[in-house]
């Protein structure tokens, strides 16, 4: 990355409502939260270089090829080079990087990432095998479950190393729904507690392994928006969130070749992105994190440094990631309670974090906050992205 002081900048951002968006047309939802995140800009259309979107699809809905959606809706866009890009889970953040690197490389001086997914039009089967796809397939297609078996098996794999870990899950999923609550745009605003999330009972049974359905995160519509400008022009822009470090790591994709209760490829990312931003963990005000499994925020516990392998329990369980606590993980309340569209998740964690770092978050606002990291991974751990936050002004 750039030197932080000619970083690009976050300088306008929009969320959508996340949930199931019954009646809405993808297209015109693209259309409306582009438009927004613009206007929020201080920007025209016409002053948009280039164009980047994010969205899996992969069987969602039969439209593909959205890269030129948004011309429908903004006719003035018409021309600008446009993109779709792809990373699984980490698609947002994928359309993130696309747009850093043509502002680095000298061709945009604005650019406007869009995240985006309509996943509701499917049955929830349905659903778990298009998610499926990104997974190795010639060895994991056919776990039961979808990607709640994947999880479901590192987390089998996690407490047969080191012990049963129901109380570290139950106590990440009641705080981050409990952070939901405060949360606008969440799909799920409900606070179940930690009682309910511990313990099976008909309205949470087990899902897959030792993972119940307060672990796992929800099938959701919804759409993000940012644009990014050039260093020298978001001076004299309303506000500027500045990327003090973006990092891209990947790792294999088959879990046989991986320790699968180790982040590994999320641990460098975290190392090499506080090393860019010449930070430390403790700098970071906040983090927003990939929970899209619980089990998944406590394996990403350990992967940024807050515990040792294998000890990242205590770090819930002793309050550290509460949003009183020493770093608080997922204000928002995280894709636990905001909820997961795919292609949009990275873009939402961004304004997520972009939001609290310029002391916009509302009721989900960190006292002071400064630095924000982000963690958007693909897959099981498999494409890592991690970026680190500043407001500029």
């Amino acid at each position: 990355m750039t030197s932080s002081a000619s970083a690009p900048c976050i300088t306008g951002w929009h969320h959508s409502q996340f949930g199931k968006l019954d009646g809405i047309d993808p297209e015109v939802l693209i259309g409306q939260v582009a438009k927004a995140a613009i206007e929020h800009a201080g920007l025209q259309p016409e002053d948009i270089d280039s164009i980047h979107v994010g969205t899996f699809n992969a069987g969602f809905l039969y439209q593909d090829f959205p890269a030129s959606l948004v011309f429908n809706s903004l006719p003035q866009l018409r021309f600008k080079p446009a993109v779709r890009l792809e990373n699984a889970c980490a698609t947002g953040s994928a359309a993130i990087h696309s747009g850093l690197q043509s502002i680095k490389a000298g061709e945009s001086k604005h650019v406007l990432v869009i995240g985006f997914e309509k996943m509701t039009e499917l049955a929830t089967p349905q659903v778990g095998e298009v998610l499926l796809k990104a997974c190795y397939a010639k060895e994991e297609a056919g776990i039961p479950g979808g990607f709640a078996g994947v999880f479901g098996k590192i987390a089998q794999s996690y407490f047969d190393r080191f012990g049963d870990q129901s109380d570290a899950l139950a106590a990440i999923a009641a705080k981050n729904h409990k952070n939901g609550m405060s949360n606008p745009y969440a799909h799920m605003r409900k606070d179940f507690g930690f009682d309910f999330c511990r313990n099976v009972s008909e309205k949470n049974p087990f899902v897959a392994g030792p993972l119940k359905r307060t672990d796992c995160s929800l099938i959701s519509d919804g759409a993000a928006a940012m644009v990014i400008s050039a260093a020298d022009v978001a001076k004299s822009m309303p506000r500027a969130v500045q990327f003090r470090a973006a990092v891209h790591v990947n790792d294999y994709l088959p879990l046989s070749r991986r320790d699968p209760t180790r982040f590994e490829a999320a641990e460098l990312a975290w190392k090499q992105a506080l090393g860019n931003a010449r930070l430390s963990l403790g700098d970071l005000s906040l983090v927003e994190t990939h929970d899209c499994f619980t089990v998944a925020e406590l394996l990403e516990y350990e992967a940024m440094g807050l515990a040792p392998h294998g000890q990242g329990a205590r770090v819930i369980l002793d309050g550290v990631t509460a949003k009183d606590g020493k770093l608080p993980v997922n204000p928002s309340g995280g894709l636990k309670s905001k909820g997961h569209p795919v292609g949009a998740t990275g873009v939402s964690m961004h304004v997520m974090a972009a939001m609290q770092a310029s002391h916009g978050a509302g009721d989900m606002q960190i006292a002071n906050a400064r630095y924000a990291g982000v963690f958007n991974m693909g897959g099981a751990a498999v494409a890592n992205y991690v970026s680190i936050l500043e407001r500029v002004h």
